[in-house]
């Protein structure tokens, strides 16, 4: 086995294990996070009827232009002050974090602080 196999393999072990004690209802749905080399995503997840109720990225409009040459943690920031907003509009309050078997460290960190800051608990 290659070592970037094994990584990937890690990688869903620890997703799959996060996901294995945290469950969105609609009281306090999922807050899921997905990072790749160059952007990031979220979305606020109810898994009881499997509907999204608000999501964000680096990909969408304002925070595209938004963003410009800012670093990535930066951009993590906007995205969570977005979803945030998303959320609160939509009479979401109350989360659990989905970090998606990515550490708690740098850009996820980035993004939980700046939704929690905006107004969402976690």
């Amino acid at each position: 086995m290659s070592k970037q196999a094994s990584k990937i393999d890690q990688h869903e072990r620890r997703a799959k294990r996060v996901r294995g004690s945290i469950r969105g209802n609609p009281e306090r749905p999922r807050l899921s996070v997905f990072r790749s080399a160059k952007h990031i995503y979220v979305q606020v997840v109810d898994d009881e009827s499997g509907r999204t109720l608000a999501a964000a990225s680096t990909l969408v409009g304002e925070i595209k232009s938004a963003i410009g040459e800012a670093t990535k943690s930066d951009a993590a920031r906007k995205v969570g002050e977005a979803v945030a907003r998303a959320c609160l509009a939509k009479g979401v309050t109350k989360v659990v974090f989905d970090r998606g078997g990515y550490r708690y460290h740098g850009r996820i960190s980035a993004l939980a602080d700046a939704a929690r800051k905006a107004g969402l608990q976690f």
